[in-house]
């Protein structure tokens, strides 16, 4: 008998992106009936979008396979691999493997999507909260042993209750709503954008717009977060006249993708002190250089890239979708996440 095969290509370079062994022997010892599974040892260059240059192991190893667990897909991986039917990004951004090749083919894509939706929105919650309750202030003055409570009850300082703000989230999807969750728990009103919004109102938020009413909502964003995909139709968004409408005060989170987000735009805003503060986990230019004015602008938090980062359980839910996945594709049933390649994500 013919075995099915999986190839499993998750040895990423990067430590936080590469397949724990406890995962890896889940999905050996769960393997349906009539499947063989390649694991790669293989180390690979795994970005969020999709990985970059399949070695010579994952090259040799995925003519026979039928489906494949790795970080995205790329023209060479495809031409490789005649027999794939089905793919499964672990990662939610996957705008690099939407190629004409992909979209030739006969494969069936899937993604990570959600899975990071909870450390995200902590993340969230924390940035907000660092200017919320002028935690900026106190870390600079900390470093220089200054104690002087003047910024703090000062009326200009910008200090506020959390309940006080109104919340823009651009993306109301799992992590959007993840986000408005916990926020309206504190007390905010939330507001979502999303590109269906007939698609129902999710948790945590009490009105959801399409992206032709985003300007009408703009001044309501106290905060503003935007957790959408980068796609054709998202890349600046966020541009120069958009930003011109938040509310004075306002305050920027990108846990998206940096190109979202017009720079200037932003660093305008901040240097102008029209806006309260940034924070910003994504850039436009990855690693962050040396001499960005990010890094040492006194209204911005930058972390690099790591909001959705939780070293257990981010593997525990990403493994259980690709399982359940795996079940649904060998009995013929309805995949979830499945990626439309006209929208992007």
């Amino acid at each position: 008998m013919t075995m099915r095969r999986l190839v499993v290509d998750m040895q990423s370079s990067a430590p936080h992106m590469r397949l724990p062994a406890w995962a890896a022997d889940e999905i050996t010892a769960n393997t349906p009936d009539g499947w063989e599974v390649a694991h790669i040892a293989t180390q690979s260059r795994s970005l969020g979008n999709g990985t970059n240059e399949p070695s010579a192991e994952t090259l040799a190893a995925i003519p026979a396979a039928e489906a494949y667990f790795g970080y995205g897909l790329t023209p060479p991986l495809l031409a490789a691999a005649p027999g794939l039917r089905w793919a499964h990004s672990a990662s939610a951004g996957i705008g690099e493997s939407i190629t004409p090749e992909l979209r030739e083919s006969r494969v069936v894509f899937t993604n990570g999507a959600g899975i990071y939706a909870e450390p995200m929105a902590d993340t969230v919650l924390g940035g907000v909260l660092h200017f919320v309750r002028g935690l900026d202030l106190a870390v600079r003055l900390q470093a220089a042993s200054i104690w002087d409570r003047h910024p703090f009850v000062d009326n200009n300082g910008g200090i506020r209750e959390l309940s006080e703000y109104r919340v823009l989230v651009i993306g109301a999807g799992g992590i959007g709503s993840a986000v408005a969750q916990r926020l309206q728990a504190l007390g905010c009103t939330c507001i979502g954008v999303r590109r269906r919004p007939a698609l129902g109102i999710p948790a945590g938020f009490t009105r959801v717009v399409g992206p032709d009413a985003l300007e009408e909502v703009l001044p309501l964003g106290d905060i503003t977060v935007v957790a959408a995909p980068l796609t054709d139709g998202t890349r600046s968004l966020l541009d120069g006249g958009r930003m011109a409408l938040l509310p004075a005060g306002a305050i920027v989170v990108n846990v998206a993708r940096g190109p979202l987000v017009d720079d200037a735009a932003l660093l305008e805003g901040l240097e102008s002190g029209r806006l309260r503060g940034a924070v910003l986990d994504v850039f436009s230019t990855e690693p962050l250089p040396a001499d960005s004015p990010w890094w040492q602008h006194p209204r911005v938090l930058v972390t690099p890239h790591v909001s959705g980062v939780s070293p257990r359980r981010t593997w525990q839910r990403g493994i259980a979708l690709f399982m359940d996945n795996w079940r649904r594709w060998s009995a013929g049933e309805r995949l979830h996440n499945v990626v439309d390649l006209d929208a992007g994500y």
